[in-house]
């Protein structure tokens, strides 16, 4: 315990060697220690939270994580006349390939998966963070034959060549006379 004590300073006889080191200058790499330190903790800690931050952002922006946009569709089948009406709305939040260009034209390209699949494709609308289609899509399917199939959409950019860029899909199981609004997450297209 003697040791420890720094007796050759006055008035330092309470702080112990290790501590009154910390404070002399040539230890400036031990200044994150509040209790030493002359750094306030509130920037201390400012700074650790600023690290986590961006390492969280890293996190969720990387790979599949990513957020690739919504699409906003809404379905009614006619039962009178065995119809099925598809309506393509809104894209909000798309993400697309740099390679693609700035605002490069997005179609969207719509699939019922029947044994003979029916395709539709939207017009394209040059990209921008709402893309607003509000387009209707009717064909004549038996109920029986839907209750059993998805609703793939795919999200395609026009430039330099056709590409998908995303897709997200709906089954069709629960499908009535009443207009249902859905917003589906557009996710990486399958490889």
């Amino acid at each position: 315990v003697s040791d420890l004590r720094p007796s050759a300073l006055p008035g330092s006889l309470d702080v112990s060697h290790s501590m009154f080191d910390l404070r002399s200058p040539p230890h400036r790499f031990m200044k994150r220690y509040d209790s030493v330190s002359s750094v306030p903790s509130s920037t201390s800690s400012r700074k650790d939270s600023q690290g986590s931050n961006r390492s969280l952002d890293t996190i969720t922006l990387s790979g599949d994580e990513r957020d690739f946009g919504r699409l906003n569709v809404k379905l009614c089948y006619v039962s009178s006349v065995e119809q099925i009406w598809i309506t393509v709305l809104h894209c909000k939040d798309l993400s697309w390939p740099s390679s693609c260009g700035e605002n490069p034209p997005i179609r969207v390209k719509g699939i019922l998966t029947l044994p003979k699949p029916v395709h539709f494709k939207s017009s394209a609308k040059e990209a921008c963070s709402d893309i607003e289609f509000m387009e209707t899509f009717v064909f004549a399917i038996k109920l029986q034959s839907l209750q059993a199939v998805r609703l793939v959409f795919k999200i395609q950019t026009q430039t330099p060549r056709k590409k998908t860029i995303g897709e997200c899909s709906l089954a069709l199981r629960e499908l009535s006379s009443q207009e249902s609004n859905h917003w589906l997450d557009i996710s990486p297209p399958s490889k």
